[in-house]
C-alpha cells in the first residue's frame, strides 16, 4: 500500500516517515542545509511504501507530482500550530484525487501542554467534518521519543494487510517521477505504476516522445525483482535511453498505449472556496506527474459554481499522455491556489458538437465506473459501429474484458466493430430498403454493384462490416446476386428480344479478344452498324449484367472481368500487390490497357490504390464467372 503524507511545512511529515520506517526521506543537500523538504522522498517497509511530499506553499506542483499515485492519505499535523493553510489545501488536494482512505497523524506533542492536544484534536475534528475523512482516527505522536509511533504504525500495517492490490489487468503505465543514472545500471527512472504488469525483458516506450526502451532490470517497492505491477512504486533500469532524454511528467508505458494527446474531455469539481470557474479559464494541468499549462472548455455551461460540477474539455499546450480514469488537479494561472480537479473521461473526443445532448449523455455514461455502461449508449448512438480498439485503448482495458463486455451486452462485433443487435437488425433493414428503392428508381437496370450499395445502406459503413452484412442477407436469402449485381429475389430484368439478338452478334467480337476488346467505335466500324446503336446496347448489357465498362466506350464481357479479377488475386497473393506491368505478362496486350483495368478495379471498390500498385480489398464472387 501506497502511503502518502499531506500537511503544512515544518509539521514533520519527514521526521515522521523516518520514525516509521527508518529511512531519512531528505536526501538533497538544500533540503539538509534548509532542514525543510523540497522534493519528493521514499520510503519502504516490507507492507508500506511511503512518498513524502513537501509542504511549502511554493512547492504544492512537486507534492502533486507524488500524490498522485498514493492509495492511503496521511495528513501530518503539528500540534503547536494546529490546522494551516498548506493543511487545508492538501486536504482538498487528495479529496479531489479521490483518496477517501486515511489517518492524522498529530505530531510535536511532546512540546506541548496536554490541554493544547485536545485543542488540536478539536480543530482537527472541525476541519475534517464536511469532508471525506471525517471519523477517521488520530494519533498523537513525537517522532523525535517515539511516543505513539508503533501504534500509528500498527494501524497502517493493518490497514495494508486489509488493502486491495490494484488489478494488473490492462496495460503497463508508470507516471516517470524521477530519473538518474546509477553506476553498474545505467538510466534509472521511478514512479508509480497506474495500471499492468512489467517485467525485465520487456520493450515499453517513453512517452509522449515515443522513445523505444527495454527494461534492464527493476526494484519494485525498494526490493529487487523480476517483475512490477499496478499500485507499487517501481525503479526500473533502462536500456536505450539516456537520461537527459527523461522528464519528470513522462509516462513509461506498453506501446499500443502511446498516444499523445492535446485534449482530452473530463468532470470537473469546483472547491466550495474557489470563485466561480469560467469558460477557457488558463489553468495549471496536473496529471501523473505532469504539470502543464492549459484551458479550460466548459461544455453545456458558462461557468461551474463554487462546490459544482460540470463537464469540460481541456487544452493543454503540449503533448501529454492521459486515458480515462486518471485523477488530476488544476490550479490557477499563477500556481498559486488549488482550484478545481477532475477525472479524464475520454482521451480521444469529437471536435463537432462537444456540447449536444447525446455528446452530453456520452459523458455521463463514461463517468459510470463499468466499461459497458459508455460502450452501450456508443453502439446505440453510433449506426455505423463502435471502434472497439479506440473504445480498449480509452479504457486501457485488455482482449478478455473488452470481449466478456461485449458478449455481456449482446453485441454484433465484426473485427474491431461492435454493433448494438437492434442497430445491425436496423442496418438490415436499410440495405433492403436501399435495393427497393433502386428497383423503383430504375426498373431496368438487374441491380446495384456492392461498393454503391454500401453507400445506399450507410456511407460511413466499414467495408468489413458491409460484407458480413450483405452476407447474411445472401445467406437468408433477403437479396440475390447476378453476376456482379444484387437485387431483391423477385427483381427480374428482361432484355427485349432485338437487343438479345444484336448481343448476340456482337459478343463474338468482344469475347475474340478478352483482355482488349474493341472499343464501340471499333465493333461499329467492323459491322456497319450505327455508332450510337452500338453504344446504347452495350449500356443496356451493361446494366443487366453481362459486360463491364471497363473505360470510357470500352467494355468487356462479365466472364473476362470474372477472369481478370481472378488475376488480380492471383498477383495480390504471390507479390502482396497487384501493379501494371505484371498484370500485361499475364494478360498480354499493352500496358495502357492494364492500366485501364486496374483503375476499373479500384473504382469499383474491389481493389484500393496504394501509390502505383493495386492491393486487394474486395471478393471475387461479386463478378460472377
Amino acid at each position: 500500500m501506497i502511503v502518502g503524507t499531506a500537511g503544512h511545512i515544518d509539521h514533520g511529515k519527514t521526521t515522521l516517515v523516518k520514525a516509521l520506517t527508518g529511512v531519512d526521506c531528505d536526501r538533497l543537500k538544500e533540503e539538509k542545509a534548509r532542514g525543510i523538504t523540497v522534493d519528493l522522498g521514499y520510503a519502504y517497509t516490507p507492507t508500506l511504501g511511503f512518498i513524502d511530499v513537501p509542504g511549502h506553499e511554493k512547492l504544492v506542483h512537486n507534492m502533486l507530482a507524488g500524490a498522485t499515485g498514493i492509495d492511503f492519505a496521511l495528513l501530518v499535523i503539528a500540534a503547536d500550530d494546529g490546522p494551516m493553510p498548506q493543511t487545508r489545501e492538501h486536504l482538498e488536494i487528495v479529496e479531489l484525487l479521490g483518496i477517501r482512505r486515511g489517518a492524522v497523524a498529530l505530531t510535536k506533542i511532546d512540546t506541548v501542554a496536554a490541554d493544547r492536544v485536545e485543542a488540536a484534536k478539536s480543530e482537527i475534528e472541525a476541519l475534517l467534518a464536511d469532508t471525506a475523512f471525517a471519523g477517521v482516527p488520530v494519533f498523537p505522536v513525537a517522532a523525535v521519543s517515539g511516543a505513539g509511533i508503533a501504534e500509528l504504525r500498527a494501524h497502517l500495517e493493518a490497514v495494508a494487510a486489509g488493502h486491495a492490490r490494484r488489478e494488473a489487468a490492462g496495460g503497463f503505465r508508470l507516471a516517470v517521477d524521477r530519473c538518474f543514472t546509477l553506476t553498474g545500471a545505467g538510466t534509472v527512472v521511478t514512479g508509480t505504476a497506474f495500471a499492468g504488469c512489467v517485467r525485465v525483458g520487456d520493450q515499453l516506450l517513453l512517452s509522449p516522445s515515443g522513445k523505444p526502451v527495454r527494461v534492464r532490470s527493476l526494484r519494485a517497492q525498494d526490493a529487487p525483482a523480476e517483475s512490477g505491477q499496478a499500485g507499487q512504486r517501481i525503479a526500473l533500469a533502462l536500456a536505450g535511453v539516456d537520461k537527459g532524454e527523461v522528464e519528470r511528467g513522462q509516462w513509461l508505458l506498453a506501446p499500443p498505449l502511446h498516444r499523445p494527446l492535446r485534449r482530452f474531455d473530463a468532470k470537473l469539481r469546483v472547491l466550495a472556496g474557489q470563485p466561480a470557474l469560467k469558460h477557457w479559464t488558463q489553468v495549471h494541468l496536473h496529471l501523473g506527474a505532469i504539470d502543464v499549462p492549459a484551458r479550460v472548455a466548459l461544455l453545456g455551461a458558462e461557468e461551474i459554481p463554487p462546490g459544482g460540477e460540470n463537464w469540460a474539455q481541456l487544452h493543454v499546450d503540449r503533448d501529454i499522455g492521459a486515458l480515462a480514469g486518471d485523477r488530476f488537479i488544476l490550479r490557477d494561472a499563477a500556481a498559486r491556489h488549488t482550484i478545481a480537479g477532475g477525472c479524464v473521461l475520454d482521451s480521444a473526443p469529437p471536435t463537432r458538437r462537444k456540447s449536444s445532448p447525446e455528446r452530453l449523455a456520452m459523458l455521463a455514461a463514461l463517468a459510470d465506473p463499468d466499461p459497458a455502461v459508455a460502450l452501450a449508449l456508443a453502439a446505440q448512438q453510433q449506426p455505423a459501429g463502435v471502434d472497439l480498439a479506440a473504445y480498449a485503448l480509452n479504457r486501457n482495458l485488455d482482449a478478455p474484458t473488452l470481449a466478456e463486455i461485449c458478449q455481456r451486452l449482446g453485441l454484433r462485433t465484426v473485427g474491431d466493430i461492435a454493433f448494438a443487435a437492434a442497430g445491425w437488425q436496423g442496418l438490415g433493414e436499410r440495405l433492403l430498403a436501399a435495393l427497393a428503392a433502386e428497383h423503383e428508381r430504375a426498373p431496368d437496370l438487374t441491380g446495384v454493384e456492392r461498393d454503391r450499395l454500401r453507400r445506399l445502406t450507410l456511407p460511413t459503413l466499414a467495408r468489413p462490416a458491409f460484407d458480413a452484412l450483405l452476407g447474411e442477407q445472401l445467406a437468408a436469402g433477403r437479396v440475390a446476386q447476378s453476376n456482379a449485381w444484387l437485387h431483391l429475389p423477385g427483381h427480374r430484368v428482361e432484355l427485349a428480344a432485338a437487343d438479345r439478338d444484336l448481343w448476340q452478334t456482337l459478343l463474338p467480337l468482344l469475347a475474340a479478344e478478352p483482355y482488349n476488346p474493341p472499343r464501340v467505335r471499333d465493333v461499329a466500324k467492323a459491322t456497319g452498324i450505327a455508332e450510337d446503336t452500338v453504344r446504347a446496347l452495350f449500356k443496356r448489357i451493361a446494366r443487366h449484367g453481362e459486360a463491364w465498362p471497363v473505360a470510357h466506350d470500352h467494355y468487356f464481357t462479365a466472364a473476362a472481368v470474372a477472369d481478370l479479377a481472378r488475376h488480380v488475386a492471383m498477383l495480390n497473393e504471390r507479390d502482396g500487390c497487384a501493379r501494371a506491368a505484371p498484370l500485361r505478362d499475364v494478360i498480354g496486350g499493352g500496358r495502357k490497357v492494364a492500366i485501364h483495368i486496374l483503375e476499373f478495379f479500384d473504382r469499383i471498390g474491389y481493389t484500393r490504390r496504394v501509390r502505383d500498385t493495386h492491393v486487394l480489398r474486395g471478393v471475387p464472387e461479386q463478378f460472377g464467372s
